[in-house]
């Protein structure tokens, strides 16, 4: 079983800081080399710009305003359209090819994410909530995209740009330059503090995110419980908690962004004043022409935008390298294990439990104690007992949903852990009380997965076996029909018998059915039933039930508690004893209505 991480929070292991992100985010961006060349050469020429239009003034103003040289003159507006030129077509080619990669490695590392997600064991889904995952797979992608792109543009544009500036800057005056060169040290430590601050304000916003899509998911989804039980105030309640600590998250991220930024410009603009009074000194002042001077002070105010956005970029890579350590932490769950090595063929259905104990990894108690039994091809098996005496969890191990630690599980004589997961899961059909819809049509959620190929005779046959027909031939397009997310344009009912038919038309050896007519009136129950006899008839069925009824012809029927089986035997057999199903059938009978 995997080991525990969460979705979010958390680095994963091997992630220990935001380098080590960002050089696992190069290695998607490297697939795409070409497009990178391209980026990167328009982003060194773009940042050349810079330094070319300061060294444009010496000549522009020397050779014009103080020397009249009509060479000067002549050339030097051609100069100025070339630079702007070059730098607007540069500018062009550097976005598109970042976007281009940035987009290509997001809709890989979602696909990827969305795959993995779908390969993860069930007990992943039992400790993460939905609505942390849905944000990571949109909302911190985004991010992890932003950082990928914006932030790379910054990094390499303006770290190129404050290079050129300031080597044109050490040629016209190194003594002048000195002093930019003592503020790096500072801005520099408040550069590392700012940025822890950054990334622990962007995990707690994806957090706050997380819990914000959790809470109105759910609210949206339950309408109908909310009015009812008179919730509108409790939901609002919890919404506004998650809320206000999103607000608070990003409100504390601004305020540090805000007042680093001041901070950072007041160190520069302090060496600024300091190279204005150092220029304008006796020993200084008579080495400078205008145009060197004016060239030299240019190259210096241009270096303040890069320097800028340098400073300001740290909270959108700190966005992203906390983005990243979630992303990369669900990439590195342990998808679920496939030990199995045979392929079955002709599976008959004889399936053996031979003292299986289980235990949720979290738990520190076995859920599953110790159950032997067996059961013969074709037979009908019953589980029933109270709600939480493991009844679902056993029949979770039969398709390796969950794994069991002690004992074994025999199928046709083979250990389950012995046969291929898919091999395996191709021997079930399943349904159960909590009917999954996909908003698709009625034919494509019957003809499901493995079953799309199946012909529109298959298709049919299923649904008049699941007493199906009448309602979809009176929905408005048939078989054709959009369900709605989850189902919600049918019923209950509706829903179930949909689910029915997917379990007939998977023509599966082996069938699991938890509560599979739960939400049927009885008469519509009772018109399923013996649809549900004929579709049973030589398969090995597993059946969980509250209502007692629908189980009495059960070959062997296994009353658990606790986890563990207190009796089994037919019908009559456990009546006969008086013990716990007799109990539990006195219990109904007793509470069933009169009329």
């Amino acid at each position: 079983m995997s080991s525990s991480k969460t979705a979010s929070n958390k680095p994963a292991n091997g992630i220990a800081d935001g380098f080590s992100i960002y050089k696992r985010l190069a290695s998607y961006a490297l697939n795409y080399r070409l497009f990178l060349f391209f980026a990167f050469c328009g982003l060194l020429i773009n940042a050349a710009t810079q330094p070319m239009f300061a060294a444009y003034i010496k000549p522009l103003l020397d050779g014009t305003f103080m020397d009249k040289n009509p060479e000067t003159i002549r050339w030097a507006p051609f100069a100025l359209l070339f630079i702007f030129l070059l730098r607007g077509i540069s500018g062009f080619i550097s976005g598109y090819f970042l976007s281009l990669v940035g987009r290509n490695v997001v809709t890989k590392i979602r696909g990827q994410i969305f795959g993995h997600l779908l390969h993860l064991p069930l007990n992943y889904y039992d400790k993460n909530n939905s609505g942390q995952l849905i944000t990571l797979l949109i909302f911190q992608v985004e991010q992890l995209a932003t950082a990928a792109t914006k932030g790379l543009k910054v990094l390499v544009q303006d770290t190129a740009t404050v290079i050129g500036l300031l080597a044109l800057m050490l040629y016209y005056s190194w003594e002048l330059t000195l002093v930019v060169f003592m503020t790096g040290p500072v801005i520099a430590v408040i550069i590392s503090y700012v940025s822890k601050r950054f990334r622990r304000f962007s995990r707690q916003i994806q957090d706050s995110v997380g819990d914000v899509t959790q809470i109105s998911s759910e609210a949206l989804s339950s309408p109908r419980e909310i009015r009812i039980f008179d919730g509108i105030a409790d939901e609002k309640k919890r919404f506004k908690a998650v809320n206000e600590r999103n607000r608070r998250s990003f409100m504390k991220r601004t305020v540090t962004e805000l007042l680093s930024m001041p901070v950072v410009h007041f160190i520069v603009a302090m060496a600024l004043s300091i190279i204005i009074y150092m220029a304008t000194n006796d020993g200084l002042i008579e080495r400078f022409t205008p145009g060197t001077f004016m060239a030299y002070m240019s190259a210096m105010m241009l270096l303040l935008d890069p320097v800028k956005r340098l400073t300001q970029i740290n909270s959108t890579l700190q966005s992203g390298i906390a983005a990243g350590e979630s992303i990369f932490a669900v990439l590195d769950e342990s998808a679920e294990k496939d030990t199995g090595t045979q392929l079955i063929k002709n599976v008959k259905g004889d399936i053996v439990f031979d003292h299986v104990t289980f235990r949720y990894e979290t738990d520190l108690k076995d859920v599953i104690k110790n159950i032997s039994f067996k059961v013969k091809a074709g037979q009908k098996i019953a589980l029933v007992g109270q709600s939480g005496s493991g009844k679902t969890t056993l029949v979770n191990m039969l398709p390796r949903f969950y794994n069991y630690y002690k004992g074994d599980i025999l199928l046709d004589g083979i250990p389950i852990t012995d046969i291929k997961l898919s091999n395996l899961r191709e021997q079930f059909a399943y349904v159960g009380q909590d009917i999954t819809l996909f908003n698709d049509t009625v034919r494509n959620n019957i003809a499901y997965g493995k079953m799309k190929n199946s012909t529109d005779k298959q298709i049919k046959q299923a649904v008049i076996a699941a007493h199906a027909l009448e309602f979809i031939e009176a929905l408005p397009q048939g078989f054709d029909t959009l369900v709605g997310e989850n189902g919600t344009l049918l019923s209950g009912g509706q829903k179930q018998r949909i689910a029915i038919a997917r379990a007939i038309l998977a023509d599966a050896s082996i069938l699991i059915l938890d509560e599979a007519t739960s939400a049927l009136d009885t008469q519509s129950e009772k018109s399923i039933q013996g649809a549900l006899e004929k579709l049973l008839k030589g398969r090995t069925t597993f059946i969980i039930a509250h209502r007692l009824s629908t189980i009495e012809s059960a070959d062997n029927i296994i009353v658990m508690e606790e986890g563990t089986v207190v009796e089994m035997g037919t019908h009559q057999e456990l009546l006969d004893k008086g013990a716990a199903y007799a109990k539990l059938h006195q219990l109904q009978f007793d509470q069933a209505p009169s009329n």
